[in-house]
C-alpha cells in the first residue's frame, strides 16, 4: 500500500525555519518521484517543489528555490522540504504527493501526482 506522511509543520515568526518530512511507503525513492505542494485558505493549490532521485533533479516554482530546499535520504525513504526565511505569505498547508517529475514540474495544482499524502500546516506570524 502506498503511503506518504508529511510532518514537521508548525508556527514560526517571519525569518524563521522549517524542515518538512514526507516519509513514503509502498514503493522506494528510485521507484517515483515527489512533490511538494501547498494550498493557503481561499487559493489554489500550488506546486513548491520537486525531487526526482532517479533523473538526478530538482524543481523550484518560482524563485521559492532562494529560500527552499528539496532533498531526500533514500535509506530512510524520506524527502524533505527545508525552509528558510518563513514569510507570512507562505502559510499554507504543505502536502507531498508522488508521481513523475514532468507532471509535478509542468501542472502547478498536482494534475498528474498519483498519490497524496495528509499535510502539515505551516504558518507564519508577522
Amino acid at each position: 500500500e502506498v503511503q506518504l506522511q508529511a510532518s514537521g509543520g508548525g508556527s514560526v515568526q517571519t525569518g524563521g525555519s522549517l524542515r518538512l518530512s514526507c516519509v513514503v511507503s509502498g514503493f522506494t525513492l528510485d521507484f517515483d518521484d515527489i512533490g511538494w505542494f501547498r494550498q493557503a485558505p481561499g487559493k489554489e493549490r500550488e506546486v513548491v517543489a520537486c525531487i526526482s532521485i532517479r533523473e538526478f533533479r530538482t524543481y523550484y516554482a518560482g524563485i521559492l528555490e532562494e529560500r527552499f530546499a528539496v532533498s531526500s535520504d533514500n535509506a530512510k525513504n524520506t524527502v524533505y522540504l527545508q525552509m528558510n526565511n518563513l514569510k507570512p505569505e507562505d502559510t499554507a498547508v504543505y502536502s507531498c504527493a508522488s508521481g513523475a517529475y514532468y507532471y509535478c514540474s509542468t501542472y502547478p495544482t498536482g494534475f498528474g501526482m498519483n498519490y497524496w499524502g495528509r499535510g502539515t500546516q505551516v504558518t507564519v506570524s508577522s
